[in-house]
């Protein structure tokens, strides 16, 4: 695997480092050779005919393109030690992942009191 540094930069206004990782590729793997087919035995006092000639094996299958290398870009919030940005390319196909990084700052008192109007019942 490699890994490549690719700086910093902002992302909705909060500061992220970059890193790129490549795996390479996996060779493909060779298809099986087929055997030859026997050969019939030779008969010479007799007048046989020829057997029919067996057929033909099977063509192997096209190559599959040359595999990709999968490569995983992942961009992570200095502050917040979490990945806001990840994008993951490889020969089946590609994805990104986008975290919308949120507020470190301390959350309003008023979040936590208790609303006007609200009773408590026993049951």
């Amino acid at each position: 695997m490699q890994v490549h540094d690719l700086g910093k930069m902002l992302i909705d206004g909060h500061e992220v480092e970059g890193k790129r990782y490549t795996l390479p590729a996996h060779p493909a793997p060779k298809p099986p050779q087929l055997p030859n087919p026997p050969q019939m035995p030779q008969i010479s006092k007799l007048k046989i005919p020829p057997p029919p000639k067996p057929p033909a094996p099977p063509k192997p299958p096209q190559a599959p393109k040359p595999p990709h290398p999968t490569v995983t870009e992942v961009w992570t919030s200095t502050k917040l030690k979490t990945p806001v940005l990840t994008k993951v390319t490889s020969s089946a196909g590609a994805q990104t992942t986008y975290c919308k990084p949120t507020s470190t700052e301390e959350p309003h008192a008023s979040l936590f009191e208790i609303p006007s109007g609200y009773k408590l019942k026993k049951s």
